[in-house]
């Protein structure tokens, strides 16, 4: 009878690719299997110095950085993070934070670290939009490494413009001092694993993993969900 009543929702209403729009079939989450094969994977976790670590050289302690996915305008995986962040979608970045940790985990990428940061959100966005795309990323993520999620050591203490339409300039100003650490002596000594949905000019993350200036012995990772082209 349930078997029943579920194939009768799904004729009403499908699941549906959230890149292509064409209904799913058993055992597809979010995503079709030729949209999976399809995306267009960075594969930066297998290449030492690759483009994602290039750009937090210099500004942050950082161990490892990589990013899943290329984003482009026009591309039809934009509307992965459209659907995401725009559509109230939150599963979907739990679903893709699976997919991210599964491919990542042999390569030894989340080795040694000791706990996952999301880039939080200001309260006001957060009340707004419902819920925190990066940190149901870090819930997939979570789920399938077993490393704890920490959401209230660093807050986001400046409600920041968008930084959509912002030079590069002015997104490295919009974001300076915006995070705030709370509990600085616990992570003495950590490896921390930061998470954020998409990276251009990584400014926002930076600022964050700036929140960690100062403790001894801390090192920082990066991980987003996609990376600019």
């Amino acid at each position: 009878m349930k078997k029943w009543i579920n194939s009768f929702f799904a004729l009403l209403f499908p699941r549906c690719c959230v890149v292509c729009d064409r209904p799913l079939s058993d055992g597809e989450e979010s995503l079709c299997i030729m949209c999976n094969m399809n995306m267009p994977r960075t594969g930066y976790h297998l290449i030492p110095d690759n483009p994602t670590e290039r750009l937090f050289w210099g500004r942050i302690p950082l161990e490892r950085a990589t990013s899943f996915f290329f984003y482009s305008k026009g591309s039809d995986f934009r509307h992965i993070l459209y659907s995401l962040k725009y559509k109230g979608n939150k599963e979907l970045g739990e679903v893709m934070g699976r997919f991210m940790a599964r491919e990542l985990l042999d390569s030894g990428f989340f080795e040694g670290m000791d706990v996952i940061i999301p880039v939080p959100l200001h309260p006001s966005k957060k009340a707004k939009r419902g819920y925190n795309q990066s940190e149901w990323i870090a819930r997939g993520i979570a789920s399938v490494t077993t490393l704890p999620i920490d959401i209230v050591s660093v807050v986001r203490k400046v409600n920041t413009d968008t930084q959509t339409r912002k030079s590069a300039f002015e997104r490295w100003e919009n974001v300076n001092g915006i995070f705030e650490l709370q509990g600085a002596n616990h992570f003495e000594g950590k490896h921390i694993l930061i998470i954020d949905d998409v990276l251009t000019t990584g400014a926002t993350t930076v600022a964050c993993a700036a929140s960690f200036n100062g403790i001894p012995a801390v090192r920082i990772s990066v991980l987003t969900l996609a990376v600019a082209e």
